[in-house]
């Protein structure tokens, strides 16, 4: 099983070193089969691994590979942890990274950076295996930086545009502050257990929590509350969670094959699984858990509600990847784990099929975006037209769709979570939610029928060349338009009410939340059944679609009605909170008024003026009197030796 284990994980990183050191010389096909079939055969083995986990003699793999580093009785150690947890995690990143992979054939056959690109998404697939089957802090703490580091390569991928360049600059940037929290969450249970292990570390969580962190003379905090904050920050940075979300709408300036693999199942999921791996550490802290709900709500609402105002076709589906984090982010902060990574993995599979769909309309529409400018695809694209259905129906959860069995259960855990108590928490996160449906059903089918449905407002040239895109292209899509249909149906059992997450995630009894839903269930049919007589969140997303259809298709004068009546609240949308602003010219300004303080009072007047150029102007001027002295006549040295000893004789007669 080792041998497998790191099969799994160093066939992406070979494929990537061969594509990207030896591309030029091996060729463009060559790159692509290398890259695919080293992706193909990690997905294969973690597929196989998975399905014999699913059996009743499975046991939890845990052990080292070898010590990185030995700093008194800390050992900084490589190893796995294979559970079940991240097993399943395994098989979403590498499918979908297959997918992109071979997607990426048809979608960048033209680019003069082809060896370079399939290179950077082996390289991301090896940083996110890295994270996922780590069994300790530094290995996660390396996948993490490591998949920020490729993203910030990909995001730029062209680096001629300058849009490009300043958006994965923006992404690191905004992820290095979130990364200096978990850095210092991972240093405090350092300090408190001495240890980077994730069962020793678990093993010790009484001794964290029973200590005090002094932040001033009268105020202490508890240990594993501050911890599990800071770890969270981390999370808010790579998850994309307000305030630190301003780097993932801007990550479209990358190519779209990447924006599915970081949407999807790569970078942005981190967070998530990170969270649900330290439910250990998070269940210890109520205070923790409220933050993150908090923080959840607002991304799941707000984020929501910029991609009704989005034109570019991208950046709608971007929105909404905010939104679904916003709601796995509410699931674990009111405990539900399992509903977490359970929306984590069906997420994945329609985010990427919708923004591979939207990547297909871009090829086919000459790399055009904006959506106002198309219209009518329908019928000159039919494959493209029914996977996107199946990827939006999925995304609005309708009743039998992969999202509709993680959605609606997700709901349902905020709707149970009672013992937040029945204050302003419980209420801003379950409205958050529930209103956070109608407004996903709105923004989709808006997008959904600009595009596909309607008149046809693309120009006459590029009409002339709509087309269905090449199979390389439409394969991926239907692949993944299949478990974005049916994997919901046979999951939801096991990972939410089954023990399937049995010794990877743990939640104290207060907090099951999932035990109380699971007293309802009765199978997927039952669940389905039940959205339509006892769900809100179905007619929500109903809802939705029917403000759509008036909007787009009935009454199409009436958008630009309103936007001219509530002119106001859309241009606090169109300026995105303003937080663009605060991140990009009010902290950077506020930091160059300090520098420039600094530099103009501290540098040069404290430093040059008074202790470098003030000690030579000091010795300059004693210099000149002591000069003045010196005069070389010798009746003056005499008389200045009379006038000391006459000092110095009264000195002594007075004392």
């Amino acid at each position: 099983m080792i041998n497998l284990h790191v099969t799994t994980v160093l066939m992406p990183l070979i494929a990537s070193i061969v594509a990207g050191l030896f591309g030029a010389k091996i060729g463009r096909e060559r790159s692509h089969q290398i890259t695919i079939a080293a992706v193909g055969l990690s997905f294969l083995i973690s597929l196989y691994l998975l399905i014999n986990s699913l059996g009743d003699d499975f046991q939890i793999q845990n052990y080292n590979l070898y010590s990185w580093a030995i700093v008194g009785n800390l050992h900084m150690d490589i190893g796995f942890l294979i559970d079940r947890l991240s097993l399943l995690m395994m098989v979403v990143v590498t499918f979908v990274s297959l997918m992109v992979h071979i997607y990426t054939i048809g979608y960048m056959h033209d680019d003069p950076g082809y060896q370079r690109f399939f290179s950077y998404i082996s390289l991301f697939t090896f940083a996110m295996l890295m994270l996922v089957m780590s069994n300790n802090f530094l290995q996660l703490f390396f996948g993490w930086e490591a998949v920020g580091l490729v993203s910030y390569l990909l995001i730029g991928f062209w680096f001629k545009r300058e849009s490009a360049v300043t958006a994965n600059l923006k992404a690191f940037l905004v992820n290095r502050v979130g990364d200096f929290g978990f850095l210092l969450g991972i240093a405090g249970i350092v300090f408190f257990t001495n240890s980077l292990d994730y069962y020793d570390v678990f093993s010790r969580v009484d001794l964290i929590a029973s200590n005090e962190i002094k932040i001033t003379e009268t105020t202490s905090w508890n240990a594993m509350t501050m911890i599990c904050i800071l770890l969270f920050i981390g999370a808010m940075g790579k998850s994309a969670q307000a305030p630190l979300h301003v780097w993932l709408p801007d990550s479209m300036e990358g190519p779209t094959p990447i924006s599915a693999l970081i949407h999807a199942a790569t970078m942005v999921t981190a967070g998530i699984f990170m969270v649900a791996r330290m439910s250990p550490l998070f269940e210890l802290s109520e205070v923790a858990l409220a933050f993150i709900l908090i923080i959840g709500s607002v991304t799941a609402f707000f984020m929501g509600l910029l991609g009704i105002i989005q034109n570019d076709i991208k950046r709608v589906v971007a929105y909404s990847t905010l939104s679904q984090l916003g709601y796995m982010t509410v699931a674990l902060g009111v405990s539900a784990y399992s509903a977490a990574i359970f929306h984590l993995m069906t997420h994945a599979f329609f985010k990427a099929l919708l923004f591979l769909a939207a990547g297909s309309v871009i090829i086919a529409m000459h790399h055009e975006q904006d959506i106002r400018k198309m219209g009518g695809l329908k019928k000159y694209m039919p494959i493209t037209y029914v996977t996107s259905l199946i990827g939006t129906l999925a995304l609005v959860g309708f009743p039998g769709s992969a999202g509709f069995f993680s959605k609606d259960a997700l709901i349902e855990t905020v709707k149970y979570s009672h013992w937040l108590g029945d204050g302003m928490i419980y209420w801003i996160s379950y409205l958050s939610v529930l209103l956070g449906v109608f407004i996903t059903s709105l923004y989709s089918f808006r997008m959904f029928f600009l595009v596909f449905h309607g008149e046809e407002r693309m120009d006459k040239e590029t009409k002339s060349h709509l087309h269905e895109t090449p199979t390389v292209v439409t394969m991926p899509l239907i692949l993944l338009a299949i478990p974005s249909v049916f994997i919901g149906w046979f999951t939801i059992k096991p990972l939410l009410f089954g023990e399937y997450f049995d010794g990877a995630i743990q939640v104290l009894p207060q907090h099951d939340v999932l035990a109380q839903l699971s007293e309802g269930f009765h199978g997927s049919w039952d669940f389905l059944l039940h959205s339509f007589t006892a769900s809100l969140a179905f007619y929500m997303a109903f809802l939705g679609f029917s403000v759509a259809w008036l909007l787009y298709i009935k009454f199409p004068e009436i958008p630009n009605k309103i936007h001219k009546k509530m002119r106001a609240i859309v241009v606090v949308l169109e300026e995105k909170y303003f937080f663009d602003t605060l991140w990009m010219k009010v902290f950077p300004s506020i930091g160059k008024s300090i520098g420039r303080i600094l530099w103009k009072q501290g540098d040069e007047k404290m430093i040059d003026g008074v202790l470098v150029n003030g000690t030579a102007y000091g010795i300059r001027s004693i210099a000149s009197v002591i000069r003045n002295i010196q005069t070389g006549y010798l009746y003056h040295y005499a008389f200045a030796m009379i006038v000391g000893l006459v000092i110095i004789l009264s000195w002594l007669l007075w004392t």
